[in-house]
């Protein structure tokens, strides 16, 4: 007799449908699982047969043969233990067969015990299209899997329960739908910073258009501070956003059980030994990287230079296309990349050139060493760049409180629905997502803006990309503004945020 139990599986950060045929048949005693299989699914024989022998129910003492279909796609992880387990009990006739519409996922314990799994999210999303109805996960993962709508979910304890409900003895309760909390810890806030108005100015711009934006200062200056505090002034995520960013969460086995929907933005800030592989994603298991869990977020790159030159043009394809594409002897995998990359670094090796007291010990070449290590097109992907001045004393002791976050992120939400507006319909979420043939509409200039704009192309040799990035610069301040048009003013404040000079020894 064979059964067919519903499962689902895991590409990359995306959920596919599974199907676990359970085979019963005459012949010494065997169980084979086949369909391309890993070790963690082939172990889930020994895992099986012992959560059947501690639930009570007797194991089949014939050949037992289970294929994991689409059998061409490979399986890998612990998730098919329970499709399985109630495939072996249907075709031993210890279980009715499972409802049409039902489909099961989770790793069993040897005592019948279910434990969590990753993934759950892209999994239960990918269970509502495949016209899923019952969804049967760990109870670790029901609260998760419920944020997919549309599904009734079950969180197991154990194999019993589940066993007692299929029978129609004892129902398990469905899981309530799981919705956000007041969130406890707050953000870090522009407020505790003191002075430094021209890099909180650069700020206000990166978040309102989504720009990338690269500070240089001294040791000691505040970038690192200015950065962290660069969540706090962006706009909400939308529900789509905050999908796609939990669902690469929950793949890589960081989502929270509690509050397993991200209701901030990611920020991630990997040290500079990283990987390019750890940037990108990949490895024997094909999870995803650095730039994928800051996928609608940002990524942080704190002493950009002393990053391995090999990690940082890796970041060149996926800020064009906002995707990354990964290519191993496993296969090939397309994670999501869409992020808004945050730099600082110092001007020099020791970190103090064009410091006030003059104690840089950098010769020339020192300085054109350093600074040679960071490419001219990753440089050019680079919407903003900012010096960032060492603060003076007076404004550590200034009296007056500076401006705080919220004021500021009521600004950029303005900004921000006034290019929901604009761009609707174009496939662009924000200003620096504009495509190049959308700039003629969207980013006009008049006359005095096109010779400002031929003066500067000719006068700091600015390539089409850089040309392009300060359009969409131009008209974030724009927006901030809430012009509709382009100025000049707010081109001239967009063109002097590409001075690198200080980047040139």
């Amino acid at each position: 007799m064979v059964v067919t139990v519903r499962s689902l599986g895991l590409n990359g950060v995306s959920g596919y449908e599974v199907s676990a045929e359970c085979f019963l048949s005459g012949g010494l005693p065997a169980f084979d699982v086949v369909g391309l299989p890993d070790a963690a699914v082939r172990e889930a024989r020994e895992r099986v047969r012992a959560a059947v022998k501690n639930c009570g129910a007797k194991f089949p003492v014939s050949r037992i043969t289970v294929n994991l279909a689409p059998a061409g796609q490979k399986k890998a992880g612990t998730l098919y233990d329970l499709p399985i387990f109630v495939g072996l009990l249907a075709a031993n006739g210890d279980l009715p067969e499972p409802p049409a519409d039902a489909a099961f996922v989770g790793e069993l314990s040897l005592s019948g015990t279910l434990r969590s799994v990753a993934g759950v999210l892209p999994m239960a999303l990918a269970a509502e299209r495949a016209g899923v109805r019952q969804l049967f996960v760990p109870a670790g993962n029901a609260a998760e899997a419920t944020l997919a709508g549309g599904l009734t979910v079950y969180g197991v304890e154990d194999v019993a329960s589940l066993t007692a409900h299929l029978r129609g003895e004892t129902p398990l309760s469905p899981a309530p739908a799981w919705t956000p909390g007041e969130d406890e810890a707050g953000l870090l806030d522009l407020r505790d910073v003191m002075g430094q108005e021209n890099v909180k100015r650069a700020l206000e711009i990166a978040a309102a258009g989504g720009h990338n934006l690269l500070m240089i200062g001294s040791p000691g200056a505040g970038k690192s501070m200015l950065a962290k505090r660069l969540p706090s002034i962006l706009p909400d995520m939308s529900r789509e956003e905050a999908l796609a960013a939990s669902g690469v969460w929950s793949v890589a086995g960081l989502a929270d059980p509690a509050h397993p929907l991200l209701t901030r933005r990611p920020f991630r800030s990997p040290h500079h030994t990283v990987s390019a592989s750890a940037l990108t994603g990949g490895g024997p298991a094909m999870r995803p990287g650095e730039i994928s869990l800051a996928h609608n977020g940002v990524l942080f790159l704190d002493e950009l230079p002393e990053f391995r030159r090999d990690a940082l043009e890796i970041l060149r394809q996926p800020l064009e296309d906002g995707e990354v594409t990964i290519s191993r002897a496993g296969g090939t995998l397309r994670l999501p990349a869409r992020f808004q990359l945050i730099c600082a670094m110092n001007p020099c090796r020791c970190g103090w050139r064009g410091h006030p007291d003059r104690r840089c010990t950098c010769s020339q070449r020192d300085r054109e060493r350093y600074v040679e290590k960071i490419s001219g097109p990753l440089l050019d992907r680079i919407d903003l760049h900012v010096t960032v001045p060492s603060v003076e004393y007076e404004a550590m002791r200034r009296r007056e409180t500076p401006e705080s976050s919220a004021e500021v992120k009521a600004r950029v939400d303005a900004a921000r629905a006034i290019q929901a507006e604009r761009l609707a319909g174009s496939g662009a979420a924000c200003n620096a997502q504009i495509a190049p043939a959308q700039l003629g509409a969207f980013c006009r200039l008049d006359e005095t803006g096109e010779k400002l704009m031929k003066n500067a192309f000719q006068r700091m040799g600015l390539t089409a990309r850089s040309h392009d990035r300060i359009l969409r610069v131009a008209r974030t301040i724009a927006d901030l503004d809430g012009e509709a048009d382009i100025g000049a003013a707010h081109l001239a404040e967009a063109i002097q945020y590409r001075n690198t000079d200080i980047l040139k020894g």
